[in-house]
C-alpha cells in the first residue's frame, strides 16, 4: 500500500504558493487601492519596466490577456485577409483561434515527437507564396530550435511571433553562444499571466515583447482603441490592458522567476529519476540549446496504456490532465478553416499518448515519491 502524503496533491497549487508571499502581494494590492489608479498607473508602468529589464527586451507591452497578445501582435503587422500563417496543431486553440479571428489562414503543421515543437524542416515544407508569418509555440516550458526557424522565416521574408505563454524565463543558446529569453528571439513575443502559468497573476493578464520602436508604437495604440492621443484615433484597435492589481502581484512574483523555474527543474529531476527507469514511460525531452522551465511535466505513454494509468492515478488522488487530448485541426471551430489537412501522423500519436503530472513550484519530495509509486505500480500490477 503506498503511503499517502500529508498535503493533497494538486495540478498547480496556487495557495500554498501564495501563502509564502502573502506579505507582499496584499501589500502590493492595497497599495492599488490606496492610490486608485486602477487603470494604469505606477503598478502597471513598473511592472513593463521591470518585465522589460528581465526578458532584455526593448519594449513590453501589456493587455488583458495572452490571446489579446497575439491577436494584438498579427494586427500590428497588416496581414490581409488569406494570409497563411503557419502554427502547430498540437497546442492550445488560442494560438490558431486569432488567426482565424483576423480572417487569416492557419496553416497547422506537426511537430517533433519528442519536443512536442515545430522545426525549421517542419516551417519551410509548409510555406507557399501566401505564407506571412509564423508562430513557434515554445510547448510546456523549453523552447523550439530558433536559430534555423529564424534562418528560413528570413529567407522566406515571414514575420515570426513567438508564443512565449508557456516558456517564459527559458533561455536558448544560439550556434554563437549568444543567450537570449524566449520571447525575444523573433520579431514579437507574446505571452500569458493567467494564475497557472509559471508567471501567473492572481485573473487575467497577458504581455507584447518586442524591439522594434515602430511596431511597439503600433501595438500600443492598437491596445487603446487605436490611438496614442485620447480620443484621436489613428486606426481601428482593441481595448487590452492588465489591471494595475495584477500588475502588482506579478511584479512580486517577478523577483522569483527564476526561482520557481529551479523549484520546477528539481521537482522534473526527480520525477526524471524514477519514471526514466520505466520502459513504457518517455519522459521530457531536453533540447540541447535551451533551458526548460517545466511549465508542464508532460510524459508519453506507450502500449497505448495512457487512459487506464491515468484512471489508476485518479483513484490514487493523483490528478493529472492531457494537454492537448484532440489535435487542432481536427476542432469543429476549424473544419472550414482552408486548411485541407488530411492527417498530422505526429500530432495524433502525442495526443493518444500525452500524460501531464502534476507541476507546480510546491511540489516537496513526497508528494513526487507518492505518485511516482502511483505510476509504477500501474506497470507492476
Amino acid at each position: 500500500m503506498i503511503k499517502q502524503p500529508e498535503r493533497p496533491i494538486q495540478m498547480v497549487d496556487l495557495k500554498s504558493q501564495y501563502l509564502k508571499i502573502k506579505t507582499e502581494i496584499d501589500a502590493g494590492i492595497w497599495q492599488v487601492i490606496d492610490n486608485t489608479a486602477f487603470i494604469g498607473g505606477p503598478a502597471v508602468q513598473n511592472f513593463q519596466q521591470h518585465l522589460q529589464e528581465y526578458l532584455g527586451a526593448k519594449h513590453v507591452i501589456t493587455c488583458a490577456n495572452g490571446t489579446d497578445a497575439l491577436q494584438i501582435a498579427m494586427m500590428a503587422l497588416d496581414l490581409q485577409p488569406g494570409d497563411e500563417v503557419i502554427v502547430p496543431a498540437f497546442t492550445y486553440v488560442a494560438t490558431a483561434e486569432v488567426i482565424a479571428l483576423l480572417r487569416l489562414t492557419p496553416v497547422m503543421v506537426d511537430v517533433d515527437p519528442h519536443t512536442f515543437n515545430i522545426t525549421a524542416e517542419i516551417v519551410e515544407a509548409a510555406i507557399t507564396p501566401r505564407t506571412k508569418a509564423v508562430v513557434p509555440v515554445h510547448l510546456f516550458g523549453q523552447s523550439c530550435d530558433m536559430a534555423p526557424i529564424l534562418e528560413v522565416a528570413a529567407r522566406h521574408k515571414l514575420w515570426v511571433i513567438e508564443d512565449n505563454a508557456q516558456a517564459i524565463g527559458a533561455d536558448y543558446t544560439f550556434p554563437d553562444g549568444r543567450q537570449q529569453k524566449t520571447g525575444t528571439l523573433g520579431h514579437i513575443g507574446c505571452t500569458s499571466f493567467y494564475p497557472s502559468k509559471n508567471l501567473g497573476c492572481y485573473g487575467d493578464g497577458g504581455a507584447i515583447s518586442v524591439n522594434d520602436d515602430e511596431l511597439a508604437q503600433r501595438m500600443r495604440m492598437i491596445a487603446n482603441h487605436g490611438q496614442n492621443k485620447r480620443y484621436y484615433h489613428a486606426m481601428v484597435g482593441v481595448n487590452s490592458r492588465l489591471d494595475a492589481i495584477q500588475a502588482a502581484v506579478l511584479d512580486v512574483k517577478l523577483k522569483r522567476l527564476d526561482d520557481y523555474a529551479k523549484a520546477r527543474q528539481e521537482a522534473a529531476a526527480r520525477y526524471d529519476a524514477i519514471l526514466s527507469k520505466l520502459p513504457q514511460v518517455e519522459i521530457p525531452a531536453r533540447q540541447h540549446n535551451s533551458t526548460h522551465v517545466f511549465h508542464q511535466y508532460t510524459i508519453i505513454i506507450k502500449e497505448g496504456s495512457r487512459d487506464a494509468l491515468q484512471q489508476h492515478l485518479h483513484n490514487l488522488g493523483i490528478p493529472t490532465m492531457i494537454y492537448y487530448p484532440v489535435p487542432l485541426y481536427q476542432q469543429e471551430a476549424f473544419k472550414n478553416s482552408g486548411t485541407g489537412i488530411e492527417k498530422l501522423p505526429v500530432t495524433d500519436y502525442l495526443c493518444r499518448v500525452v500524460l501531464s503530472l502534476p507541476m507546480h513550484t510546491e511540489l516537496d519530495e513526497s508528494q513526487i515519491a507518492y505518485i511516482t509509486k502511483g505510476v509504477q505500480s500501474f506497470f507492476e500490477s
